[in-house]
Parts: C-alpha cells; structure tokens; sequence
C-alpha cells in the first residue's frame, strides 16, 4: 500500500506544480493579453492613428479615438474641448476623473460598480498634476498618458482615454492594467 501510495502522491504534487506554473503569466504574455483588451474595447470606434494635422479634432460621443503618443499607448475621444487657453509648462492642472479597468469594461454595461475615482463625489479631493514636470510625484503617481490631452485641448476639457499600463501610474504597469478614463481638467480646484 505504502509503494503505490508514494508514486500517486507524487504524481498529484507534480500536477500541482505544473498548474501553478500555468497560473504566472510571462511579461509579455500579460503585454500581449493587454493588447487583447484594448482592441477589444476599440474595435466598437473608430481609431485615428494620428494627431489631425490642423489640430482639430472630432468632438463627442461619436468621435473617433485618436492615438496620441508615438507608442500607441494612449487613444483619447475628446468629448469636449474646452476653453481656448492652455497650460503652459508647470502650471497645475486640476482633473476629476473615472476610470474603468479595461479587463473588466463592458462596453454598453453597467459599469457604475467597476469605475473609480473622484469625478462623482464633489467632496472627494480634487486631483492635480505639474503640467509636463514628471520629477515631482504629484505630476509623475498618474503616469504620463493623463498629461497629453493638455496639449492638444484648453481647460475644461472633457476626454475619454485608453491608457494602457506602459502610460500609465506605475501600479497599472507592474501588474499590466490598462484602463479607460473619463476625465474632465480644470484651471483652478473644483
């Protein structure tokens, strides 16, 4: 009894350890799932891969995404482009926003429990970054694809965002989240 036991329990402790090497994903395996669901949710719009070159760019629902960085890992749809003025270099920019991990996005869902943030809770903290200064952590916790609408639109903006993790906060680019952004800038706190 003890010789057949020995060699079964051995065989379930080696399927144990081959799920479990199942279960970790390479680096580039979760790169590559994040594209999944990128596409996924993109495929529902039109994609622009590139900047219009007069700088106007489509306005609402209907919009399409625009690629907006050079390694393709930030698509914006501006819903609105607010005011005429922009931010120069350092100048605070004020943003509430929602953001909804794209894994778990359903497009046309109910996301209302799946969204984050400060946009619905006119007393939650209003968020802020240093316009274009990523060495202060205030610009540099939200990662760099938050900052590029601002370079394009004036304040009281509103923009839908795809930012894949590379661009985004360094938590979402350890663990390899890439999320859709509802967000609207402001010149002064609100």
């Amino acid at each position: 009894m003890k010789k057949l036991l020995s060699p079964i329990l051995a065989l379930i402790a080696l399927a144990l350890s081959l799920s479990s090497c199942e279960d970790s994903k390479s680096y580039a395996e979760l790169l590559a799932d994040e594209n999944k669901a990128v596409n996924k949710f993109l495929v529902q719009y039109r994609v622009v891969d590139h900047i219009p070159e007069d700088s106007i760019f489509e306005v609402g629902e209907n919009a399409p995404f625009y690629c907006i960085d050079d390694d393709a890992n930030v698509y914006m749809q501006v819903l609105s482009l607010g005011t005429n003025e922009k931010p120069a270099k350092e100048d605070r920019v004020y943003f509430r926003f929602t953001r909804y991990n794209m894994f778990h996005y359903v497009v046309g869902g109910d996301n209302t429990l799946l969204g984050t943030g400060n946009a619905e809770d006119m007393n939650s903290q209003t968020t802020f970054f240093l316009f274009e200064n990523y060495s202060v952590q205030e610009s540099s916790i939200y990662g760099t694809g938050i900052q590029l609408p601002m370079r394009f639109l004036g304040y009281n903006a509103k923009v839908k965002l795809v930012i894949k993790s590379q661009a985004g906060p360094e938590s979402d680019s350890s663990y390899v989240i890439p999320y859709l952004y509802e967000i609207t800038y402001y010149k002064s706190m609100i």
